[in-house]
C-alpha cells in the first residue's frame, strides 16, 4: 500500500513539474506563438523595408538631376516643354466610336439625309 502511494506521489510530482513546461509562462506553447508572431513581423519589415529603400532611392533621384522631377511633372500634372509636341491617343474602345460618329455626320457640302417618319 505504501508503495502505491509513493508511484501515485511520483507521478503527480512528474506532471507538476511537465506543467509549466507545457502550459505555463515561457511553456511550448507560448514559444510556438512568439514564433508565429516573429515570423509575421519579419515579413512585415521587409515590405517597410522594400517600400523605405524606393522612397530613398526617389529621394536621391529628385535631389540629383532634373530627369526625375521632369518625369514626375510630366506623369502627375501633365506638363510638357515648349519645344515639345503633346499627343494624346486614345483607346481602342474610344476611337471606334469617334470613328463611327465620323461616319454618320454629313461631310462637308453634302445634304443630311433623314429617314422618313413613319
Amino acid at each position: 500500500m505504501a508503495m502505491r502511494w509513493l508511484a501515485l506521489f511520483l507521478a503527480a510530482l512528474i506532471l507538476a513539474l511537465q506543467y509549466p513546461m507545457w502550459l505555463g509562462k515561457g511553456g511550448w506553447l507560448t514559444v510556438r506563438e512568439y514564433d508565429r508572431q516573429l515570423t509575421e513581423q519579419r515579413a512585415q519589415n521587409a515590405k517597410l523595408k522594400a517600400r523605405n529603400d524606393a522612397l530613398e532611392a526617389d529621394v536621391r533621384d529628385l535631389k540629383a538631376g532634373t530627369e526625375a522631377i521632369e518625369e514626375r511633372a510630366r506623369n502627375e500634372l501633365g506638363m510638357i516643354r515648349q519645344d515639345e509636341v503633346f499627343v494624346q491617343l486614345q483607346r481602342s474602345g474610344g476611337a471606334a466610336r469617334a470613328s463611327q460618329q465620323a461616319s454618320a455626320a454629313p461631310r462637308a457640302g453634302e445634304p443630311a439625309v433623314t429617314a422618313p417618319k413613319r
